[in-house]
Formats: C-alpha cells, sequence, structure tokens
C-alpha cells in the first residue's frame, strides 16, 4: 500500500469529515441500543469561535466519540443561542452606521433587521466547529428563537404564572444605560475604579450647623429624600427629629434613625437616594419615604437634575463638585477606591433603577434542585463546585425574568385597562381575548382593545428549557424523542454559568418531566494565557482557533489543549502544547509508514518477537483499563495521557523496537498480523480524540466498506492482565536503558557488543534485551573481576566490562565525582529521616519515600567505591 511520506492535515480533514456526513454516521434516531445524549451549551448565535469553545467542545467530542465506539446510540445535539443583549446591540449598532435609530422605527421592522443579521451571521460559529471535527446531529440543529423553541418559552411563562410562581412587581433592577435594560444580579460585573469620596455639608433646617454626608455619588443628591444616623450615636442625637436642607437642590428631607447605619464608617451619615441605590430602597420601603428617580435611562439627569438635566451622569459629578465647592458645600474630596458593577455584556457601569418588573419565584422550586445535586443524583465534576452550587442555591433571590428589548421571547402578558392588574397572560393574542372578556365581564372587547407588553424574557429563560425544548418536549410532552433521549447524560460547561445555566436547566427539568436534566456535569477550567489573565478579544490575548487549526491541524490543536486541560482548573495556554499535539501525530504517522516498509515472510516469529507481544497485549489491556477508570472520574486529560504514553513509549519507542527485523531481513507475516491489529487497537481508543488521523490511517491499512469505518467501530473491551509480565518488561527496559546509558556515556558504538554479568538469576525477556541492548552474553548469578560499569535495576545488580579503549583516569574522575555527589545527596535524605518531628508528622508513604531514597543512595555508593578500588 502507498502513504506518502507526511501526513497532511489539510486534505484528511474535509476529506473525511465530508465523509462522515454523507453517511450520516453523525445522526441518531431511537432504536433498541442504549442512547447517550449531549446538548451543546449553546454558543451567542452572533459568536465566533474562541478558546473557550476550543476546550469545551473538544471534550463534548471526546465524550460522544468514545460512546458511539462503545455500542451507544450518541445523539449530540448542536444550536445557538438568541443572545438578547449582545444581538441587539449589534443590529442596534449596524443601524446607527446606517443612519436609523432604533428609536424611529417599530418593533416588526427592527426584528426584521435582527432576522437578517441571525441569518447572515448565525451559522459562523456552527461551521466553524464543523472544522474542529465536531460529531453533531446537524440534521436536529436548533436555535433558542426557532417556532418551536419559542412557543415552549411561551408556554412555561404562562404555565408558571398561571402556578402563582411569576408575578408583575415593583422592584429595584440594574440598569444597563447602554443597552437600554435591566439585568440580572448575576450579569453584574464588579470591578475596582479609582474615584473620590465626597464629603458634603448639608446644612440643619434653621441653622448655621451642618451635617457632613460623605458620597462618591454627588450627583444623585438630586433624588435625595432624607439622611440617616444610627438611633446609638450619641454625636448626633441633639438632631434627632429635625430637617437638613439638600446642597444645591435646597429641598429640606428629614433626619431618619435605622440601625443600619454603621456608627464606625464615615461620617456615621449616609443620604437616602431611594430611587437610585440598593440599600436606599430598602430604608426607603422601611420608613415610608418618597422616591425621586433623577436618572433617565441613558443614564442622563432628568428634570430633577436642575440646572444639570440632559447632561450625562458623569460629566455632571465633575461640574458638580465644582459648584459644591463655589458654594462652600464641599467640606473635601479624597482619592477612594470602590467596586463599581458593570454590565456583563457592554461593559457599562449599572445603576440601580427602580421599575415594574416580571419575576420568578425562585425559593419553592430551587430546593428540589439543591437536593439532587447535594444527593449526587446530578454528579458534578469536580465534586467542589457542589459547595459553589449550594451556597448560590441557599441565598437565591427571585429571578428578574423581563428585558426592556425587543430583541427574544415576547413576555405573553396583554394589557387592557391602565390599572396594575388590567392584564391577563395567555400563550396568544386569541386566548387573551377569551380571558379578557371573562376577567372584565365585557364581551365587546375585541383583540385591538389588548396590548402586549413590551418586554422580552430574560435569553436564560429559554435556555434553561434547553435539553427538553431541543426534543420538543413541552409542545409534546409524549413524543418518542424526548422518552428516549431524555435525561440526557453528560452536560460539559464553564463554572461561570452554574447559575446562569446549570441551576436553571434543573429546576426546569424537575418542575416539567419531574427528573434531573442530566446525570453528570464536567465542569471545564477557563482558558488563561501564560499571565494567568482569562483569554478574551478585548486583551487581544487569545489566538485565533482557526489559525492554530491551520497551523497545527485541528488533531493537534485537539490534544494540545487537552494536554493542559486538568479537570475544572483553569488551564494556562501554551502554544508548545499545540506543536507536541502536531509533533505527536507525526510520531504516529511514521510509525505506521514503519510497519508498512517491512517485507513479510513465511517464518516462525522468534523468542524477542513473543516475548514483546505478550508484553504489549497485557499493557494494552491494563491501559484499557486505566482509561476507563480515568473516563469514569471524567479525568479526561489523564486518559488522553495514558493513550499518549501507551502509544510513544509502549508501542512505538519498545514494541516496534522490539520486532524490528534486522537489517536486509523481513517480519514474520504472523507478527505482522499482531502488530497491525495492534495498531488498530490504539488507533480505535485515539479516534476520539484525534478523529482525523486516525480515520486516514485506518482507511489506508485496509479497504473498509461504509459499515467499517473507524468512527463507528468498536473499541476493544479491557481484558485480563498479568501484572507480573508488565513488570518484568519494565525491569528489563531499564536494563537496555542502563546498557544505552553506558554506551552514551562512555562513547561507545551501538554496533559493539558488549557481555553483562548480573546477581539475578534469570531476565524474564533475555532475547529482548539482547536484542534491544546489543548484548552478547547474559552471565546469570555471577561477579567479574574486571573493570566495570555497574548500575541497579531495583536490587539487581548489572555490571557491563568496560572496553578496553576507555581512559582509566578519566573514568576514575567522573566516579569520584558520582560518588562526591551521592554522599552530600544522603547527607541530606539522613538529616530529614533523624528529624522526629518530620518522621512523626509526614505521611507514612513520604517517609517510606525518603527510607527509599536512602537505601538507594546507600547501595549505589557501595557499588561505586567498589569501582573506585579496581580502577
Amino acid at each position: 500500500m502507498q502513504i506518502s511520506e507526511k501526513y497532511n492535515p489539510q486534505e484528511t480533514e474535509q476529506k473525511w469529515y465530508s465523509y462522515w456526513l454523507e453517511n450520516k454516521y453523525f445522526h441518531s434516531e431511537p432504536n433498541d441500543r442504549p442512547p447517550y445524549t449531549v446538548v451543546i451549551p449553546p454558543p451567542n448565535v452572533t459568536g465566533i469561535l474562541h478558546m473557550g469553545h476550543m476546550l469545551n467542545n473538544t471534550l463534548q467530542d471526546v465524550l460522544v466519540r468514545r460512546a458511539r465506539m462503545q455500542g451507544f446510540n450518541a445523539c449530540w445535539i448542536p444550536g445557538t443561542d438568541h443572545a438578547s443583549i449582545a444581538t441587539e446591540a449589534k443590529v442596534v449598532a449596524k443601524l446607527k452606521s446606517e443612519g436609523i435609530n432604533k428609536s424611529d422605527i417599530t418593533r416588526e421592522e427592527f426584528l426584521k433587521h435582527a432576522w437578517e443579521w441571525t441569518d447572515k451571521y448565525g451559522g459562523t460559529i456552527l461551521e466553524q466547529l464543523k472544522k474542529l471535527g465536531c460529531s453533531c446531529d446537524w440534521d436536529r440543529t436548533r436555535f433558542t428563537m426557532e417556532e418551536s423553541l419559542s412557543q415552549q418559552v411561551i408556554k412555561s411563562f404562562v404555565d408558571l404564572y398561571n402556578k402563582g410562581l411569576i408575578y408583575r412587581g415593583y422592584r429595584m433592577v440594574n440598569w444597563d444605560p447602554e443597552a437600554k435594560t435591566n439585568i440580572s444580579d448575576e450579569e453584574v460585573i464588579f470591578k475596582e475604579q479609582n474615584g473620590k469620596l465626597y464629603f458634603l455639608k448639608y446644612k440643619i433646617e434653621g441653622s448655621e450647623e451642618f451635617l457632613s454626608v460623605a458620597t462618591t455619588r454627588p450627583e444623585t443628591i438630586f433624588g435625595d429624600t432624607a439622611v440617616c444616623i444610627n438611633p446609638n450615636d450619641e454625636r448626633y442625637a441633639h438632631l434627632k427629629g429635625k430637617k437638613v436642607i439638600v446642597p444645591i437642590v435646597n429641598r429640606v428631607i428629614p433626619i431618619i434613625e435605622d440601625e443600619y447605619v454603621d456608627i464606625e464608617f464615615g461620617t456615621g451619615v449616609l443620604k437616602i437616594t431611594p430611587a437610585h441605590d440598593v440599600n436606599d430602597y430598602e430604608i426607603g420601603q422601611k420608613h415610608n419615604l418618597q422616591m425621586i428617580d433623577a436618572l433617565d435611562d441613558d443614564g442622563n439627569l432628568n428634570e430633577h437634575g436642575l440646572h444639570y438635566a440632559g447632561k450625562n451622569r458623569f460629566e455632571v459629578r465633575k461640574q458638580i463638585a465644582k459648584e459644591l465647592e463655589e458654594k462652600d458645600l464641599l467640606l473635601k474630596a479624597e482619592d477612594y477606591v470602590n467596586k463599581v458593577g458593570t454590565s456583563e455584556r457592554t461593559g457599562a457601569i449599572i445603576e440601580p433603577k427602580v421599575s415594574v418588573q416580571w419575576f420568578l419565584k425562585m425559593s419553592d422550586i430551587a430546593k428540589p434542585a439543591l437536593d439532587v445535586v447535594m444527593n449526587d443524583e446530578v454528579k458534578f465534576y469536580p465534586e467542589k463546585f457542589k459547595n459553589t452550587y449550594k451556597h448560590w442555591m441557599d441565598n437565591i433571590r427571585d429571578w428578574n425574568i423581563s428585558r426592556q428589548l425587543w430583541w427574544g421571547q415576547q413576555i405573553p402578558a396583554y394589557y387592557y385597562g391602565e390599572g396594575e392588574s388590567d392584564f391577563v397572560v395567555a400563550e396568544n393574542i386569541d386566548e387573551a381575548l377569551e380571558l379578557a372578556k371573562q376577567k372584565t365581564n365585557n364581551q365587546q372587547l375585541t383583540t385591538s382593545n389588548l396590548k402586549q407588553d413590551e418586554d422580552a424574557l430574560d435569553t436564560w429563560f429559554s435556555s434553561w428549557l434547553w435539553p427538553m425544548s431541543v426534543f420538543d418536549g413541552l409542545n409534546d410532552p409524549e413524543n418518542k424523542d424526548i422518552n428516549y433521549y431524555y435525561p440526557t447524560s453528560d452536560l460539559v460547561t464553564g463554572p461561570d454559568i452554574i447559575f446562569f445555566w446549570v441551576a436553571r436547566m434543573i429546576m426546569a427539568g424537575l418542575e416539567y418531566r419531574k427528573e434531573v436534566p442530566f446525570k453528570n456535569v464536567y465542569f471545564t477550567g477557563i482558558v488563561r494565557d501564560k499571565q494567568r489573565r482569562k483569554m478574551s478579544k478585548s486583551l487581544g490575548n487569545s489566538p485565533d482557533p482557526l489559525e492554530l487549526m491551520d497551523k497545527y491541524g485541528a488533531d493537534g490543536v485537539r490534544v494540545g489543549i487537552l494536554l493542559s486541560s486538568a479537570a475544572g482548573n483553569d488551564l494556562l495556554f501554551d502554544e508548545d502544547l499545540m506543536l507536541q499535539g502536531r509533533n505527536f501525530m507525526t510520531k504516529i504517522w511514521s510509525a505506521f509508514r514503519l510497519i508498512n516498509m517491512w517485507n513479510h515472510e513465511d517464518k516462525p516469529a522468534n523468542t524477542a518477537d513473543n516475548q514483546a507481544i505478550e508484553w504489549f497485549e497485557n499493557k494494552l489491556n491494563k491501559t484499557i483499563l486505566e482509561i476507563d477508570q480515568q473516563f469514569e472520574k471524567f479525568r479526561i486529560s489523564d486518559a488522553l495521557h495514558l493513550i499518549y504514553k501507551l502509544i510513544w513509549d509502549d508501542f512505538c519507542g519498545w514494541y516496534l523496537e522490539a520486532i524490528k527485523p534486522n537489517y536486509g531481513e523481513g517480519i514474520s507475516k504472523e507478527v505482522y498480523t499482531k502488530t497491525v491489529e495492534f495498531f488498530e487497537e490504539l488507533m480505535k481508543l485515539l479516534h476520539p480524540f484525534m478523529p482525523f488521523l486516525t480515520e486516514e490511517l485506518w482507511q489506508t491499512i485496509s479497504e473498509r466498506s461504509i459499515e467499517e469505518a473507524l468512527i463507528i467501530s468498536q473499541q476493544k473491551k479491557a481484558g485480563d492482565f498479568n501484572e507480573n509480565i508488565i513488570k518484568n518488561f519494565e525491569i528489563s527496559s531499564e536494563v537496555i536503558s542502563g546498557v544505552r546509558n553506558y554506551r552514551q556515556t562512555k562513547g561507545i558504538s551501538p554496533k559493539e557488543t558488549v557481555e553483562i554479568y548480573t546477581n539475578a538469576s534469570e531476565f524474564a525477556n533475555e532475547s529482548v534485551i539482547k536484542k534491544l541492548a546489543n548484548v552478547s552474553e547474559v552471565h546469570f548469578g555471577t561477579k567479574t573481576d574486571k573493570l566495570s560499569f555497574t548500575f541497579l535495576v531495583g536490587s539487581t545488580e548489572v555490571s557491563i566490562p568496560l572496553s578496553e579503549n576507555l581512559d582509566l583516569g578519566e573514568e576514575k574522575a567522573k566516579t569520584e565525582e558520582e560518588l562526591k555527589y551521592l554522599k552530600g545527596f544522603l547527607v541530606s535524605v539522613d538529616k530529614k529521616l533523624s528529624n522526629e518531628k518530620f518522621v512523626a508528622n509526614a505521611k507514612p508513604e513520604v517517609v517510606e519515600v525518603e527510607r527509599k531514597k536512602q537505601k538507594d543512595a546507600l547501595d549505589k555508593i557501595a557499588i561505586l567505591e567498589e569501582k573506585l578500588k579496581s580502577l
């Protein structure tokens, strides 16, 4: 068979991906096999592939491909998320570049533009996932805004409202002035920011006395409705019941008392601005204070801001400080570092804002979702994330599910009057009309009398249904897909969305199917650069995954990113690992070319061949068992390391060398057949990690039918293995390495045969040792009087008589130097072991390691001293 000198990923990847698609290997339909289901964490429809996607989707693909090769009916559902805030922001920016303001067009017109944007850019990231080799069932691709999924979102809203779990309330929210919508607490990112702490003078009414009040936001004084002191603060006892005048505004407001005020912090006096601070809002509610909202939706001062009306709040902050100083109302201003809430999506500084919003009561539906994780009905890997999950679930707040956006599922509430309760909730306007007629007793109402709520639902309110909605589980709860594929098997996601998504999917699954949505959750680490910064486009520290794949091949990148990916720990991206991945491809390709070049002869296998085959068969079975164990614990990187070592070290480094025919000779047909069988099993093990290279080699080894493609072939199950056979070969490989080390350090040619003397009575793999170490004779149970190079393998002593060509003076100097080092090393070990505190407190296995170091050093010193005498 012909095989090119070098592996070409670019040619191979497109060829095999097309072949897999044409033959529907990724597609799944319910059948009598056990299902293995994974739903993709849907990337933003406007997104492009980044390093986090690379890691997450490579891990999913490894799990899915492996399941397929273990007899499961594997189904990996792909899809995208409509990403309300991010997508709307991009569409608004696009319209602005065309001279169109969102406020100047209708909702219908805006949605037309949003769908055009989605149709144009929406498939980009999915196409990029194909380049990575993802074996998703593309026939089942879903989008959170498609009609069927939107119907299910609306259905769940109506259901939860009718159960009394959704309500409309007047609350303080996190307002994003750039996106012009409220966002949830989880979408607020707190960042340290340098600013000023301003000490303002609030004059006591009818007096020259004043209170000093510290604030970082002097522009909010226009919304002040009280100042607050602690009732136990003796400094201000004489002011109880009095009033103060708000600087510049000249509004008279009361001095109130509340133990919330920290006597030790600042001046011990707080300005209370109920419309612009979460804590002030609570105090305002408690003390029935007036609420004055001085900011508009853009973060500009409104009519309450007097002569600052229409100006941006940050601009006002600078100008008002000047005015306060000029009017002798500013006591002082100090540099101050405080944490400021910013929007995760736009980066804008968040403004607390009171408005009417829709909320979902969480306490009742959170408890069952906490229980299933704590009792391991849903298992978390790594387990440490259970504590994070518990803390959040124990402190859960009602979920604000409305957003002031147009891109998203529109809230199905229909208003028929001006009163706060003059609305009905229904799946469509016709049902709403019937409900409104019943509620008002007015049969004359028509749909023109109804106005649907303008707000859209939070994006997470659609994606929390994802494991069910992708199978149409809420529209048709008994359909064959939902009953077969649900609950799904494994979820692979980042720990940063454990609350946004994981917790909420568990809640929704229990609410609507009375069972958990998945059995296992594997949390990946976050990809960081060498400075431990999270990779992001804004920092410019993230490489382009497509460029990496062009440079190293998709398989090389997959292996590279997984080699550095320990479960749940952040991984430091290093391009050298991609190079290691590519080198691994080259190694495997070269190994196959080597096997392919050998002539096959009708002759029996020799002893060395048989010993190598017996060892590798046992080693393969043992490693398969270890790989299975690592997968059970979701230690996918560790499983890859095992396969990597099995191929690079054991198969290429030892097995192929042991069976390699002598120059000019051929290999036994029997040994060749066995070697190809081993190679095929290795390709099966490696396929989930390196799908393209392995399929190419599999199809090159032999002509395969469509039913025999590697992607659907079954991996070998772990068979019995003999630990002694494996251990004996390890001893043999150490003997061979010792002899090779002698040649290297003494400059002895590999072609020059050597004899060895040993205190061992036999070597289990004598033929392999003789072949790979070029040993002419092994003298068992015999010491030699000749000057020798001696080394230990465990307690076995191996001596090689020194070549007559050696410089004895140089050899003596080297031996003395080695002896000096070992004696120094022994002193440090002895010191540790003579330390009673260390021996008493260290783990027994740690002490045992030190004792072994001590014994090994003593044994080697004895050998070297004996050698010095002879020299």
